[in-house]
């Protein structure tokens, strides 16, 4: 809290010199009565200390006692009170004075032992009188120089010492009578300033509360004037109201009387709150008078079951009532009992599940009768039973509550309770229900008085049309009203449309609203035009918006379980239903809440009450532009789709027109090729039998240098084929192929590369078929054990041995055969890429990228698959399957027709 001095408060600076000037006046007037009655009564310690002076010093005392009187006369006047800063240090300068005289006048001088005098002054300054720290300077510097002023009259031989000692410690007390009056000032200031922010905050204290008192008492007769404005033109309402549910009594028109009925329901419930509202109103003020009229407690409790027992059969609810026989007849006020033990009824209604029991009790206990109401509902929580009585509390002040309410009818209870000189206490556990029991004086009625019937009507009975006699009427009509519970009886999970019993031609929408009577009414609005879908809180929305998808979702802001603002959340949150319009309605208008519903993916927002008219055409507006962005969403959705599909034709198109053009080019290469080939093979044969008449010693380089070009050409040769064999694949028809006799064929070719480097487990079983052609096989077995040769030539083996597997097996009509090895692997980024012509990872001279695409359109024409899986640096596996039996051979594929894209896993599919 900021101090006043600081922020230059003047109200506080005028506050505080206000108070200081009259604690000053006041210790200035005992500091002036101590030296009045203390400076003559020194005379007894003159007596024994200087006898010879003691007549002398009588007299002096006797002048400042005098002199002290003037000082104490001068407080008393205005002059004092105006300058009582100037009137403070004389207080202490004139007894001080008197005492440095007679210490002058004494044998000692100076150390005289009256110097404690002064130093008794000097403490008094700082005690008596409130002195600031100049007055403490002033006072004390005048006293230290009145001391040394005792010096002029001479200090006795061998007395210099005490008289140093005297004025060392007048001195030192007089330091610390300067700075103790210092922080004592400063403690003065901040004390005062404490009450004076804590008087400050009382008066704006008392000014709040006389205020709020005064809002409490207007708001009061603002809500009694308004409720008793009100019940006017609404009871102008029920009463056509119900002589046309008289004459719609009979009709087959189901919707007029089901909208009448809902009206005066509604208008019922309303006529209810209005009288709980004026009934606060008066109990608050007063003016409510308690009747004494003799009731027939038995007749009263059937009457009271009598009127819940519908509300309780609509829930599955049981009611079980009991009376005290002893009780007979009482002395009470009828309508308060009626209306507190009907709000304790239908709130156990309210919280009690279906196939709960309520227990409705009376029963006499010493001079007070007990009426008890209690249910196996849901309960209350310890910590909010000390709140329930209180007006307009409720346990759940979310807009996510279940049961709905204001708050009014439990402190009604307790208020109209403790009128009728009684009480009301509530026992509950959460889980567990509750009990309330109320308690008044038991006031047994004379036998002579005649008993009352009960004339408890039932909720929905019809009153007779106003007459003359319209106090009655208006007197059965509000008690009907009682007999209204404050909230509609929620029902169980409404029955949802299920997609077959859609029309199929209307828009679909769903709502969700927690009152039913409201669901009612959307209901009778909205399906002539529209397949309906309805739920009663915001989890049933949320999951029937994401089963059926409609075209549209109105939601309540207020409902059990999540309320309108978490369900559009949670549908916009959700891929499938973030494109559904949502509408919001509510009973709050305020621009918060409708910043909140559009902030959280609302299409449009209602404030209740709203046109019907009004809801229609925002519905129709809002499902006509949902189906308009769904339609131009397929349309953008199909020219992608084309889009796409025209760009692969594209690629594809090029892909074949270029390996067209490589198959032309390649088939002049192998012409050209072939003829000097021969010419060489030929030459090469010459040779080697000139080789034979050569002498033993140049016979052997000569061999070796022939064996170098006899690969070279068998090299040239084996490229030559793989471009023939690609720029023509056709293959011959397929024919069962022994594949373990092709594996071994394979790996005869290739025993000089293999034997004594690497070890081949051949796990392919005997009598294993594929439908397919020998060469070609043995042309795909060698190109992929070739492959897994080079690939262990590049990893050095630590703890492992270089292998090959080859293993083989028949599945679901498939002859399968997998080659795997442990060499060095192949990258993922590459594994997509593996079977594209030319494609190799090979160093230059090392290959052409061709091996692989061909074993790829060979599988692919025989109708089979090839894939692959790969871990660098640890293996690679080959997998490739023709069918079993043979069956109707795939198409040719053209030359040219390029390669079938290959998966994550570089599965290659024909």
């Amino acid at each position: 809290m900021a101090d006043p001095l600081t922020t230059g408060n003047r109200n506080f600076l005028d506050a505080f010199n206000a108070h200081e000037q009259r604690q000053r006046i006041y210790t200035g007037k005992i500091g002036c009565v101590l030296v009045i009655v203390l400076m003559p009564a020194g005379v007894c310690l003159d007596y024994f200390v200087y006898p010879d002076k003691f007549h002398l010093f009588f007299w002096v005392r006797l002048a400042s006692s005098l002199l002290a009187g003037g000082l104490l006369y001068l407080h008393l006047t205005r002059f004092g009170e105006k300058h009582y800063h100037l009137l403070g240090v004389p207080i202490a300068l004139l007894p001080a004075a008197v005492i440095a005289w007679m210490i002058a006048l004494s044998p000692q001088g100076p150390a005289s032992p009256y110097y404690a005098g002064l130093n008794l002054i000097v403490l008094a300054a700082s005690v008596v009188v409130r002195y600031n720290t100049l007055e403490s300077i002033l006072a004390v510097g005048g006293i230290l120089l009145m001391y040394l002023a005792t010096w002029l009259s001479g200090i006795p031989p061998g007395l210099f010492s005490m008289v140093v000692n005297n004025l060392y410690f007048l001195f030192l007390t007089g330091i610390i009578v300067v700075v103790g009056n210092h922080f004592f000032t400063q403690l003065r200031i901040q004390e005062f300033s404490l009450r004076y922010q804590l008087d400050q905050n009382r008066r704006e204290l008392e000014e709040s509360n006389r205020k709020l008192i005064e809002l409490d008492k207007l708001k009061s007769r603002f809500f009694a004037n308004v409720s008793h404005e009100m019940r006017t033109p609404l009871t102008l309402l029920i009463s056509p109201l119900e002589n046309l549910i008289q004459r719609f009594e009979n009709s087959a028109d189901l919707n007029a009387r089901e909208l009448l009925d809902t009206m005066r329901n509604n208008s019922m419930r309303l006529l209810k709150l209005i009288n709980d509202l004026l009934d606060l109103v008066r109990v608050e003020s007063g003016r409510m008078d308690i009747k004494s009229d003799p009731l027939n407690v038995g007749d009263f409790f059937k009457g009271l079951s009598s009127a819940i027992r519908q509300v309780a059969a609509d829930k599955n609810i049981r009611v079980e009532t009991r009376v005290d026989e002893t009780l007979g007849t009482l002395l009470t006020d009828r309508d308060k009992l009626e209306k507190i033990l009907l709000n304790l009824l239908f709130n156990a209604l309210k919280f009690t599940p279906s196939g709960g029991k309520i227990e409705f009790l009376a029963e006499k206990k010493g001079q007070e009768v007990l009426f008890t109401v209690s249910d196996t509902g849901i309960g209350i929580a310890e910590k909010s039973l000390p709140f329930v009585f209180d007006r307009f509390w409720q346990a759940d002040n979310s807009s996510r509550r279940k049961y709905q309410g204001v708050g009014i009818g439990l402190s009604l209870v307790k208020e109209l309770s403790e009128m009728m000189g009684g009480g009301v206490n509530v026992k509950s556990a959460e889980g567990q229900g509750a009990t309330f029991i109320v308690r008044l004086p038991y006031k047994p009625a004379p036998e002579k008085e005649p008993t009352t019937e009960s004339q408890t009507m039932q909720p929905g009975a019809p009153a007779a049309a106003p007459d003359g006699r319209g106090e009655e009427w208006l007197a059965n009509l509000y008690r009907r009203a009682e007999l209204i519970p404050a909230t509609a009886p929620r029902p169980s999970t409404p029955a949802v449309a299920t997609p077959t019993a859609f029309s199929g031609h209307k828009p679909v929408a769903l709502i969700a609203d927690d009152e039913p009577d409201m669901l009612h009414f959307l209901r009778t609005e909205l399906r002539r035009d529209y397949d309906l879908i309805e739920a009663s809180d915001g989890v049933q929305a949320l999951e029937k918006t994401e089963l059926f998808l409609p075209d549209v979702v109105l939601l309540d802001m207020m409902m059990p379980e999540m309320d309108g603002l978490d369900v559009c959340k949670a549908l916009r949150a959700r891929e499938a239903t973030a494109g559904i319009p949502v509408i919001l309605l509510t009973a709050r208008a305020d621009e918060e809440t409708k910043f909140d519903a559009l902030q959280m993916g609302a299409n449009d927002f209602l404030a209740k009450p709203f046109s019907a008219t009004e809801l229609r055409a925002r519905i129709k507006n809002l499902v006509e532009s949902h189906h308009f962005q769904r339609n131009l969403s397929k349309q953008n959705h199909a020219l992608t789709t084309a889009i796409e599909q025209i760009k692969e034709t594209e690629t594809q198109l090029v892909q074949s027109e270029k390996l067209a053009s490589l198959g032309r080019m390649s088939a002049g290469i192998i012409h050209e090729i072939n003829n000097p080939l021969n010419f060489a093979t030929t030459g090469l044969f010459a040779l080697r039998n000139k080789v034979k008449n050569l002498s033993e010693e140049n016979r052997g380089e000569v061999v070796e240098i022939l064996n170098d070009v006899e690969e070279g050409l068998k090299r040239v040769r084996n490229i030559v084929s793989d471009l023939r064999v690609f720029t023509h694949p056709e293959t011959g028809p397929p024919e069962p192929v022994d594949v373990l006799e092709t594996v071994n064929a394979s790996l005869r070719f290739l025993s000089s590369e293999w034997k004594n480097r690497v070890r081949i487990e051949n796990g392919i079983p005997a009598g294993q078929v594929a439908q397919t052609n020998r060469n070609k096989l043995v042309h795909i077995l060698v190109n992929l054990l070739q492959n897994s040769l080079d690939a262990m030539s590049t990893k050095k083996f630590e703890g492992e041995e270089p292998t090959i597997w080859i293993e083989g097996r028949v599945e679901d009509g498939k002859s399968i055969i997998v080659v795997r090895d442990n060499g060095a692997g192949i990258e993922g980024k590459n594994l997509a890429k593996i079977f594209d012509p030319f494609f190799t990872t090979k160093e230059v001279g090392e290959g052409m990228g061709l091996g692989l695409s061909i074993c790829h359109r060979i599988v692919r024409s025989y109708g089979g698959h090839i894939n692959v899986r790969s871990e660098p640096g640890r293996f690679c596996e080959f997998t490739v399957d023709f069918p079993e039996k043979a069956r109707k051979r795939a198409a040719e594929s053209e030359p040219g027709v390029p390669a079938v894209p290959v998966s994550e896993t570089g599965t290659a599919r024909a």
